[in-house]
């Protein structure tokens, strides 16, 4: 690399593979609520044939992370308000859907498996939307008790205070 011509890697093409689709009760981005887990809505992951034996015992998980791509949102947004304070905050410091590569994160509560089809609760994905992956969710590796985002200010003021 040299000086001119920059760093040669941001011209790097990703190629992501599906490995799966969501079928879910929202239409629209509107429609979906602004995180899984205040919503009691079913939702169900279709997966691939061909990822069918990376299924294998996924159901002595309780809990799922889905990674999925959010279709319908904007790859333009580089600022947002949220729904938790007015400011705008950049899109890498919240959770909008809308991002330059709108990869979404999200744990959901496995209810039944049914060959390729795992039925789920808690999932803000829109219908069609594509599935990425779908990993474990453990609350000993995955969970950080003390992790602030500055969404939550009270919250965030009362576990740093005395």
């Amino acid at each position: 690399m040299t000086e001119e011509t920059g760093d040669t890697r941001r011209g790097v093409q990703m190629l992501l593979k599906p490995v799966g689709t969501v079928s879910s009760p929202y239409g629209s981005m509107s429609e979906a609520p602004f995180q899984g887990r205040f919503s009691d809505n079913k939702a169900t992951v279709e997966i691939y044939n061909e990822f069918e034996d990376c299924l294998k015992h996924v159901e002595a998980c309780d809990y799922l992370i889905v990674l999925y791509w959010a279709h319908l949102a904007s790859r333009e947004v580089l600022k947002t308000v949220t729904p938790w304070g007015p400011e705008q905050r950049g899109v890498f410091a919240c959770r909008s859907p809308s991002r330059p590569n709108p990869i979404q994160f999200c744990v959901v509560e496995l209810l039944e498996r049914d060959g390729n089809s795992l039925v789920v609760r808690g999932l803000d994905a829109v219908d069609g939307s594509y599935v990425l992956d779908i990993k474990p969710y453990s609350s000993r590796i995955d969970s950080v008790s003390e992790a602030r985002t500055g969404l939550f200010k009270d919250r965030d003021e009362k576990r740093s205070g005395p």
